[in-house]
């Protein structure tokens, strides 16, 4: 054999233990290949980590008070009742049929909080709002709680807080705010009679009742006309006119009519007069005095008719 020959030989020899080395590689790889978990989800080298997927399904989901829409601000009615409302927004996405109740609480948050009881002064609650609008089969449905409010509500920032109930007895809440307002009123006796007099006389006391008809304490200022504001008249009569000093006032029922205020054009403060802020349903009151004195120098005769003009005022 020549070595050229010898020679291809070996390199022969070589390649074809090269070829089998590869094929044993790939057998083997094969082999660990078919010996894997043949799971489908994802996995790191030597299964240092392996992520799982997950799955649950929600039947039952909790209602939500996603929004509360109130007046701001609440002007209360003198002596009667405001119904405010507070409109809510609710979601549930079982279904807004899925919705049992709907209730709202108003309170001072001054003065009271959410689970007080209800006081005509500082907390409101109505246990059954009524539905607006729902969409049918949809999530979403609005409701309106009427609250209504007496006239001596108190004034400042409240608070409506609605909570809603679903037919699993799950629940959901949510609030928003506004401000009531201060309510300066009064009313007052209809008419000062001084009755059947002649001139050079000076009447007896004749009493005025002022009520408070709003939400704070009230002073009170007088001022007088015959027939149109400063006229400078207190009586326009039937033959001739008084002028508006003739006429006095004062909060003491003692005072003699030198010691009274006598009326003006102008508004005048009765001195030591206060009518307290109401409490309930009764209501406050307090007095004023009033007398007339018929001048001999002033001369008139017949009905004589004249105006009286009450203001509430805030005591500062």
């Amino acid at each position: 054999m020549t070595r050229d020959a010898a020679g291809r030989r070996s390199r022969k020899a070589e390649l074809l233990g090269a070829l089998l080395v590869a094929l044993g590689i790939l057998v083997l790889s094969q082999l660990a290949l078919d010996a894997q978990p043949a799971f489908g989800f994802n996995q790191s080298p030597n299964n240092r980590n392996v992520s799982v997927d997950t799955r649950v399904n929600i039947t039952g989901s909790r209602p939500e008070i996603i929004a509360v829409y109130l007046q701001d601000p609440i002007t209360l009615a003198a002596g009667s009742l405001r119904v405010a409302t507070c409109n809510v927004t609710v979601r549930d996405y079982n279904g807004f049929a899925d919705i049992d109740t709907v209730n709202a609480t108003f309170f001072n948050i001054q003065q009271s909080s959410l689970g007080a009881a209800d006081d005509n002064n500082t907390h409101y609650s109505n246990g059954s709002c009524a539905v607006i609008a729902g969409q049918q089969g949809g999530a979403f449905a609005n409701y309106t709680c009427s609250i209504p409010l007496t006239y001596y509500a108190v004034n400042g920032t409240w608070n409506c807080t609605g909570i809603v109930n679903d037919t699993s007895s799950f629940t959901g809440n949510g609030s928003g705010k506004t401000n009531i307002s201060a309510l300066f009123a009064l009313n007052v006796t209809p008419l000062i009679d001084y009755g059947d007099m002649a001139m050079g006389d000076t009447s007896g006391d004749v009493p005025a009742n002022v009520s408070n008809l709003g939400n704070r304490p009230i002073n009170v200022t007088v001022r007088g006309y015959g027939t149109a504001f400063n006229d400078g008249l207190s009586f326009v009569c039937e033959q001739g006119n008084l002028t508006i000093d003739l006429e006095h006032f004062a909060a003491n029922a003692t005072a003699a009519y030198a010691e009274k205020q006598a009326l003006a054009s102008a508004y005048a403060q009765v001195a030591g007069l206060t009518v307290p802020k109401p409490q309930n349903a009764s209501g406050t009151l307090n007095t004023t005095y009033w007398q007339l004195y018929l001048d001999l120098g002033q001369n008139a005769f017949g009905l004589c008719n004249g105006t009286v003009v009450f203001q509430a005022e805030s005591p500062g």
